[in-house]
């Protein structure tokens, strides 16, 4: 026997333009560029290839900031990509979408897992030696802060923003006026002149830009909370474009700041480069200093990704397309039920091959699901011309076009270069098919049903 359903399978309107520009900012400014320059050089060894790429990855989140704006506030439902997806597209598309979706946000989950208890593995010794354990120790519990409700959940978002961004701003300045720092490369980081020729560099170049896509990763979390959003219209846009321009300009800043206080051997040399930087003030305690800045900064980030994650299984349960126990809310609003399977399948990602793999992996599925994302948006633009949409893309179809292009194009790239990684991709994708089918035939089954029934 089914339960009726309550006022409990549905999210409640407490956000407004803070938040959404918190949860862009707060979700993407943090783990990523505190490890990525480092390892950028260590792929580009040029200051001026390093950069391009950086600048290259921030137009390219512009131009889907724009697609991803008009979705948003003509769409305000939870779920992310997977609700413009599937209005365009259906169910079987629908389903690929969120699930894709969902998995990337899992992998973004574990990844900035992990990194926290990397950065808190170089105060203590024991969580160095144990980071799995460790990285698991910390998702359970910002799984449980965020078990409390939206509330909470925002003004952690909102404050722990503010703070990130505070700290990061005084790293940037110090480096900025110290003098530069030299740093003796190891055998095993020692610098090269220039980037490889051939298919090395193409590889190279390739790895490297999926890197800094997946650290510029987070930039659309507004649209996971349109729908508790109190003026979507409105406060998505503006969310959605200024997030963007703020953290493309941090992201500059940041790297050029890095290179000014450090040669690239210095780069190549440190997995936490702002650590070499900060010791210039604070001596041999600037690696707890910069150990302690990274945690905080990654525990937003982790805030970030966990809270959107579990409104892609609601949305989809809410359409037949995942249990329906994962349209469950709480008295707080938080989706429990979804919360807690994307908790889940976050344990075992964390024990499968450290950061780098599950960061270039979260940068393939955000890649695929964008590319569904983009061919919805000029599939709605004519199934559905009379749809309100508070926002335009500007310059369609051309810049929406060349969005969807650059997309696709990096994803094969992505997969040339890195091939197992696209084997993981594609595997962890093929899992939706089987749960497809199998919500296919239940549907079938309770169509029977009603209709017996009447």
């Amino acid at each position: 026997m089914t339960a009726a359903p309550t006022t409990k399978n549905h999210l409640q309107k407490r956000l407004g333009l803070p938040f959404a520009l918190a949860i862009s900012v707060g979700g993407v400014i943090g783990t990523g560029i505190m490890r990525a320059p480092g390892v950028i050089v260590n792929e580009v060894p040029v200051f001026w290839i390093a950069m391009t790429l950086w600048a290259v990855a921030g137009l390219f989140i512009l131009l889907a900031a724009n697609v991803t704006a008009e979705l948003g506030a003509a769409l305000p439902k939870a779920g992310g990509h997977y609700v413009a997806v599937h209005a365009a597209f259906g169910d079987t598309m629908g389903l690929l979408s969120g699930w894709t979706n969902w998995l990337a946000n899992v992998a973004g989950t574990t990844a900035v897992a992990i990194a926290c208890a990397d950065f808190l593995g170089t105060i203590n010794p024991w969580v160095a030696a144990h980071v799995p354990w460790a990285a698991s120790a910390i998702l359970i519990a910002v799984t449980a802060a965020n078990w409390a409700g939206v509330r909470e959940g925002k003004w952690m978002q909102i404050i722990g923003t503010a703070i990130k961004l505070g700290l990061l701003g005084a790293v940037v300045g110090i480096a900025f006026l110290i003098d530069p720092v030299a740093v003796a490369p190891s055998s095993a980081a020692a610098y090269v002149p220039a980037l490889p020729g051939g298919i090395a560099g193409f590889i190279a170049i390739v790895t490297a830009l999926q890197i800094i896509l997946g650290a510029y990763d987070g930039w659309f979390g507004p649209i996971y909370f349109s729908e508790e959003d109190k003026n979507p219209g409105r406060n998505i846009p503006r969310a959605l474009f200024t997030s963007v321009f703020v953290i493309i300009g941090v992201y500059l800043l940041v790297n050029l700041s890095l290179f000014k206080a450090l040669d690239i051997a210095g780069l190549r040399a440190s997995e936490l480069p702002m650590a070499l930087v900060i010791e210039q003030v604070f001596g041999r305690t600037g690696n707890i200093v910069v150990a302690l800045i990274a945690t905080i900064m990654a525990l937003v980030t982790l805030n970030s990704i966990v809270m959107p994650t579990p409104r892609i299984l609601f949305a989809m349960a809410r359409d037949g397309l995942f249990l329906q126990s994962a349209t469950r809310v709480n008295r707080g609003g938080t989706p429990t039920v979804a919360l807690a399977i994307s908790a889940l399948i976050a344990f075992p990602l964390i024990w499968s091959g450290g950061f780098i793999f599950v960061f270039k992996l979260t940068g393939a599925l955000s890649i695929f699901a964008s590319s569904l994302y983009f061919a919805a948006f000029f599939a709605l633009r004519r199934s559905q011309p009379d749809l309100p949409r508070p926002f335009r893309a500007v310059g369609y179809p051309i810049l929406p076009a060349l969005a969807l292009v650059i997309s696709v194009l990096l994803l094969i790239a992505f997969i040339a270069a890195d091939p197992i990684s696209g084997v993981y991709m594609i595997g962890l994708i093929g899992i939706c098919i089987p749960v497809g089918i199998h919500l296919g035939r239940e549907r079938v089954r309770a169509a029977i049903s009603d209709k017996q029934a009447t």
